[in-house]
C-alpha cells in the first residue's frame, strides 16, 4: 500500500498524522515509535513519537514495559508481530495494554527496524478492531516500510542536539573515512572535522568516536 504522505507538512508531527490518516483505511488510529534511550542500558527504550498525542501515557508505559524489547530480540523473534490485545495471555499483568484497551484499541502490529548493538526502533499501529487476516497486517507492515525513511528523519531532526556538520562528520567516519579524508571531502581543514567530532562526542556524552558513532545511529541521525 502506497500512504499518500503529504511532503509539505512541517515536521514530524504533521507526518504522524498523514500517516495516521491514511491508515484509517484498515481502521488504524494510532502509532507509536519506540527508539533506544542513547544513555541508557540494552533495555531502556524511549517514546520518538506518537500520534495521537493524547496516547502519549500508553505509549510511555509500551516503553517501560519489557514486552517486545530486549528479551524479545535476543530469542531470535520476529521482526513483525501480529497480536490482538483485548485476548492476549500477559493482559492482567501489562499495563500498556489495559492502557490501550481504555482507549478502544484492540489490535497491534508492531514492526521493527534494527540498529547496531541490539537496539531496533519499533513501530507500532493501533486499530479498534481484530484485524481479519494476515493480508491487512501485511498491508500495515508495507505502510510502515514506505514511510519509515521520512520518519527515521523527521525524529532526528526532532529530537537530536547535533549541528548539520556534527551529523556529517559522523557519517563519513561511520563510512570508514580518516579526519584526513573526511577533511578533503568537506574540503576544510583536518582540524576543523576534528574540532566537529568532539563536539558530537560531548553532546553525545561519550569519549571516542566509534561510541558517538553508535549512539548517532541509535537516535537516528545516521
Amino acid at each position: 500500500m502506497e500512504v499518500p504522505v503529504n511532503f509539505d507538512s512541517v515536521g514530524l508531527d504533521g507526518i504522524l498524522n498523514d500517516w495516521v490518516a491514511a491508515l484509517r483505511e484498515f481502521s488504524v488510529e494510532a502509532v507509536a515509535v519506540l527508539g533506544p534511550d542513547p544513555f541508557g542500558g540494552p533495555e531502556d527504550r524511549q517514546v520518538m513519537a506518537v500520534h495521537p498525542p493524547v496516547m502519549a501515557d500508553a505509549a510511555q508505559a509500551l516503553a517501560e514495559s519489557r514486552d517486545f524489547g530486549a528479551p524479545w530480540r535476543d530469542s531470535d523473534a520476529p521482526l513483525v508481530a501480529w497480536q490482538y490485545i483485548a485476548k492476549s495471555d500477559h493482559l492482567s499483568s501489562s499495563r500498556w495494554r489495559m492502557l490501550w484497551l481504555a482507549h478502544g484499541f484492540q489490535t497491534v502490529v508492531r514492526v521493527e527496524f534494527s540498529l547496531p548493538a541490539s537496539r531496533a526502533f519499533e513501530c507500532f499501529m493501533f486499530s479498534p478492531r481484530e484485524l481479519t487476516d494476515r493480508a491487512e497486517a501485511a498491508s500495515l507492515v508495507w505502510s510502515a516500510l514506505n514511510i519509515w525513511p521520512i520518519v527515521k528523519r523527521s525524529i532526528a531532526t526532532a529530537r537530536s542536539t547535533l549541528s548539520p556538520r556534527e551529523r556529517e562528520c559522523l557519517v563519513l567516519a561511520f563510512q570508514g573515512l580518516t579526519a584526513r579524508e573526511s577533511s578533503q571531502r568537506l574540503r576544510c581543514s583536518e582540524r576543523t572535522v576534528n574540532y566537529h567530532l568532539a563536539n558530537a562526542m560531548g553532546k553525545l556524552k561519550v569519549d571516542n568516536k566509534m561510541a558517538a558513532i553508535q549512539r548517532a545511529c541509535w537516535l537516528g541521525a545516521i
